[in-house]
């Protein structure tokens, strides 16, 4: 039988050589991920900034007080579970958070040299009754996301300023009939007055803020407010809420300025009685002279000169993008066999030009006035809110183009054209940012301008688009040296 005989092998060159190509391979992979993290394919930016905001976005939609449909009011339970989630998110974007009297939600970050002036970044958590996913809360998860893709690209520590992101309590204003009560809150704009505003359950604000552990006082209201020396500027995310840019086939937009808007609540008092056996010229039915209102007041907004007269003064205004709108109406008893006593409707007027807008308001209310001693019933207006239009920040403005319109071009090669520049006709928490700090804005492209509604939807390459654009603007902050 024959042996086969086996000789030492010395496999010292084999298992070196095996090392210098891992080696090798290391650093190849290295300078790949490198290069997508500072210019290439961004595929570690992917992950970030579209399949993880993507994810959380849905989870934050499915965080609701209601079975069935999206609602998330002020400082309700739904809300403060969806805190614990946005305060987990940005502890792994490397955020310090905390949480003000006013529900506030804060993340930041300290920049690489003592500053004084922070950049905030923000939009807010509440949503409408029977809402979609994307108002308010993209603009939240789209900066949480850019910070942490700074974060992974060694950059956030090299910030000239600090950066706070911010989710703020309520801007829709569905609890207390009252919008921006955390933004506001922020600003230094929020009168105390509002603490005594009672929501549909006979539960005031302050009732409210005491369930959650605040004492609510001026003293608190001063500790939330923050002083303007502290603020370099704002930026919010937002989704367009129109169809302006899908009908362009643009995934983002620049806003140049956003609508001034005047909330009304018209209380209207008649006779409450029975349906069969009040006759009809007799009747002093508050339902009607609602009806009525209401179609006078379409009327007037969709032809003020028939209603307004034609002076010099009435020559100056600008009724480009005009609407009123009755979105709330309640009476009572509410039955189908009586007569209502009493009907209250709100009314939302909007328009870019303020004049325009407090004409039509000052229109509208001698129109009230009259049409009820017509008919025999007591009418009241109270106002519940006044917002002047705002102008966002040339120099903000240029800084977030070139940020998008760099991000847009580096996803596709497809769009073609200039960067659509767009006014807001609905109001953002950055109207009462405006009055703290100099203030910009980005629209996200939204399916059929759609808003306000479970059909909500953004592309997920545009919500990376808007994330990607976020990064752009910040690094546009970063001390390179």
């Amino acid at each position: 039988m024959a042996f086969l005989h086996f000789h030492a092998i010395n496999f010292r060159p084999l298992i070196l050589a095996i090392s210098i190509l891992l080696a090798l391979i290391n650093i190849l992979e290295a300078l790949e991920v490198g290069g997508k993290e500072s210019g290439g394919n961004h595929e570690i930016f992917k992950e970030i900034l579209r399949d993880e905001a993507v994810l959380r976005l849905q989870q934050l939609g499915k965080v609701s007080d209601r079975e069935g449909y999206l609602e998330r009011t002020f400082l309700s339970p739904a809300s403060l579970r969806a805190a614990d989630l946005i305060i987990s998110w940005m502890h792994d974007a490397g955020l310090k958070t905390w949480i003000d009297k006013m529900g506030n939600i804060h993340g930041r970050t300290e920049s690489i040299t003592p500053s004084p002036m922070a950049l905030l970044i923000g939009s807010h958590m509440d949503t409408v009754v029977d809402a979609g996913m994307y108002d308010g809360t993209l603009g939240i998860i789209c900066a949480i996301s850019a910070v942490k893709a700074l974060k992974m690209s060694g950059k956030l520590e090299k910030l000239q300023r600090p950066i706070e992101v911010i989710a703020f309590s309520d801007e829709e204003g569905i609890r207390f009939q009252s919008t921006f009560l955390g933004s506001a809150a922020i600003a230094g704009i929020l009168p105390t007055s509002i603490l005594q505003v009672s929501d549909k359950s006979g539960f005031t604000l302050q009732d409210v803020l005491k369930e959650n552990s605040v004492e609510a006082t001026d003293e608190i209201l001063s500790q939330v407010r923050y002083n303007s020396e502290s603020v370099w500027g704002y930026i919010e995310v937002h989704i367009e809420q129109g169809p302006v840019l899908e009908t362009l086939n643009y995934p983002l937009g620049v806003v140049k300025g956003i609508a001034g808007q005047t909330r009304l609540k018209v209380t209207v008092s008649g006779t409450q009685g029975h349906a069969g056996t009040v006759p009809m010229l007799l009747r002093q039915d508050p339902m009607v002279a609602s009806a009525d209102l209401i179609v006078t007041l379409e009327s007037l907004c969709r032809n003020p000169d028939k209603y307004l007269k034609t002076d010099d003064l009435h020559n100056s205004f600008d009724f480009a993008g005009l609407v009123c709108t009755v979105g709330e109406l309640f009476c009572w008893p509410s039955a189908s066999n009586v007569i209502p006593g009493q009907v209250n409707f709100t009314v939302d007027i909007r328009a870019m030009d303020d004049k325009a807008k407090e004409a039509i308001v000052s229109e509208f209310s001698k129109q009230i006035s009259e049409k009820c001693d017509g008919r025999l019933v007591n009418c009241a207006v109270e106002q519940k809110h006044s917002a002047e239009a705002t102008h966002c920040d040339k120099e903000l403005r240029s800084q977030l183009k070139n940020a998008a319109d760099s991000s847009i071009r580096q996803l596709s090669s497809d769009v073609l054209g200039e960067m659509p520049v767009l006014m807001s006709g609905a109001g953002h928490d950055a109207m009462a940012m405006a009055k703290l700090t100099k203030i910009g804005m980005l629209f996200v492209r939204c399916r059929g301008g759609i808003s306000h509604s479970p059909d909500e939807f953004v592309m997920e390459d545009d919500v990376w688009a808007a994330g990607l654009a976020l990064v752009r603007f910040l690094e546009q902050h970063v001390d390179d040296q």
